[in-house]
C-alpha cells in the first residue's frame, strides 16, 4: 500500500527533510520528531467523524453559529488536550489559544456568510483545536475530527496560529473530505491541497476584505521567522517565489504544466504541483476583478461541491468542472466562463 503519510499536514515533507540535512541541532530535532509523528497519523481518516467522544464541544445552536472548542496539549502529543476556550468565553491571554479561537471563527463566518455552508460538515461540526502541540513541532494538521497546531521551533518557524490561513487551511482540508473526498496522492491529493490553499486566501481576503487586486496571495507569510529568507510558504500570484533560503532551499513549486514534478515523494507531490491549479485560481480571479470570492471562489465552492467530481479528479477533470460550473452559475459565453477557461489554459492545463 502506498504510504499516506504527511495527510493534511502544512509543511510539506521535502522541507522537514531539508531542515533534517542542513538545520542546528535543535533544529534537525524538532523537525525529525514532526516528520516521525506525522507519518504516524492516519493514513485516510475517511469522512469526519461526529465528533471527538472525549472532548468537550459546546451544544448545537442556531445554523450558522460556530461550535469552537480550544484545547492545550502543554507540549504534549496527546489529544485533545485540556480545554482551554470553548464557544462564546473570552479571550483567555494565551496567544496560540485566542488566535485558534478567532481564526476558526473567522474561517466559519467566511463559509457561511459566504457560501452558506454550516461548518466542515455544513451541518455546524464543532471545530475543536488543540495548540502548543509536542515541543517545537514543526506543523499544523487536520486528523479527520480535529485541527492541531505546533508551536514552531522559534528558529524558522513561529507558532502556526498566528496564520489565518493556514489555520482556515486545515478547516479546509475537513470540509473537501466531508465534500468530494478527493484522494490524497497525485493531481487529486494536489487538487486537495490546492482548494485548502484557495479557501485559505479567501478566508484572509474576506476578513480584511481585500479584493483580488489588494491581496498578496501567500500561504502562512506569518509562519517564517526573520532568520528566513523567504515571505511565505507558499505563492498563489508567483508559484516557486515564495522563499529562497540556505536552509529551505528554493520553493520548489511549479505554476504551470511545463515544469509538472513527477514523484513518488510526498505522495506524488501533492504539495508541489498544487500551485498548478493555485495559479489558475489566481488567473482567474485577477481577471475577474472585485473580491475573489465573489466570482472565482463561488466557481471554486460549486466545483468541490459538484457529484461529478470524482475522488481521483485530474487537474484536467476540475478544469472542465469549473467552466461547467462557471456556465451554470454565469451564463454561457459568460466572461466569468471565458476567464476560468483562459486561467487554465494559461498554466497548461487546457489547450487554448
Amino acid at each position: 500500500m502506498h504510504n499516506s503519510s504527511m495527510r493534511h499536514s502544512f509543511i510539506p515533507p521535502y522541507i522537514l527533510d531539508r531542515i533534517i540535512a542542513h538545520g542546528s541541532e535543535w533544529q534537525r530535532e524538532r523537525a525529525l520528531e514532526t516528520l516521525v509523528q506525522v507519518r504516524a497519523l492516519l493514513p485516510n481518516p475517511g469522512p469526519p467523524k461526529r465528533q471527538p467522544s472525549f472532548t468537550v464541544v459546546p451544544k448545537r445552536g442556531r445554523p450558522g453559529e460556530p461550535r469552537r472548542s480550544i484545547h492545550d496539549a502543554a507540549q504534549q502529543m496527546l489529544l485533545p488536550g485540556v480545554l482551554a476556550r470553548i464557544e462564546g468565553q473570552s479571550p483567555i491571554g494565551d496567544a496560540a489559544v485566542d488566535e485558534a479561537y478567532d481564526a476558526l471563527g473567522k474561517a466559519h463566518a467566511c463559509f457561511w456568510q459566504v457560501f452558506g455552508r454550516d461548518s466542515i460538515d455544513n451541518h455546524g461540526f464543532p471545530l475543536i483545536g488543540t495548540v502548543h502541540y509536542g515541543v517545537g513541532y514543526e506543523n499544523a494538521f487536520w486528523n479527520g475530527a480535529q485541527m492541531v497546531f505546533g508551536d514552531g521551533d522559534g528558529e524558522i518557524f513561529n507558532r502556526f496560529t498566528l496564520s489565518l490561513d493556514v489555520v482556515a487551511h486545515e478547516l479546509a482540508h475537513g470540509i473537501i473530505e466531508s465534500e468530494a473526498g478527493l484522494v490524497y496522492l497525485n493531481q487529486s491529493g494536489a487538487l486537495n491541497e490546492s482548494l485548502s490553499d484557495v479557501f485559505g486566501v479567501l478566508v484572509r481576503q474576506f476578513s480584511l476584505q481585500q479584493t483580488a487586486q489588494q491581496a498578496d496571495w501567500l500561504i502562512g507569510a506569518e509562519l517564517l521567522t526573520d532568520k528566513v529568507n523567504g515571505v511565505a510558504l507558499r505563492s498563489m500570484a508567483n508559484p516557486g517565489s515564495a522563499y529562497d533560503d540556505p536552509l529551505l532551499g528554493k520553493d520548489p513549486q511549479p505554476g504551470h504544466m511545463r515544469d509538472f514534478i513527477d514523484t513518488r515523494d510526498d505522495n506524488g507531490g501533492v504539495h508541489l504541483n498544487s500551485g498548478i491549479p493555485n495559479h489558475a485560481f489566481y488567473l482567474a480571479a485577477q481577471a475577474l476583478g472585485g473580491y475573489a470570492w465573489d466570482k472565482a471562489g463561488r466557481i471554486w465552492y460549486d466545483t468541490l461541491c459538484d457529484q461529478k467530481l470524482d475522488k481521483d479528479a485530474d487537474f484536467m477533470a476540475f478544469a472542465s468542472l469549473t467552466i461547467a460550473n462557471a456556465v451554470t452559475r454565469f451564463g454561457v459565453g459568460s466572461s466569468e466562463a471565458q476567464a476560468v477557461r483562459q486561467a487554465w489554459a494559461d498554466v497548461g492545463v487546457l489547450v487554448r
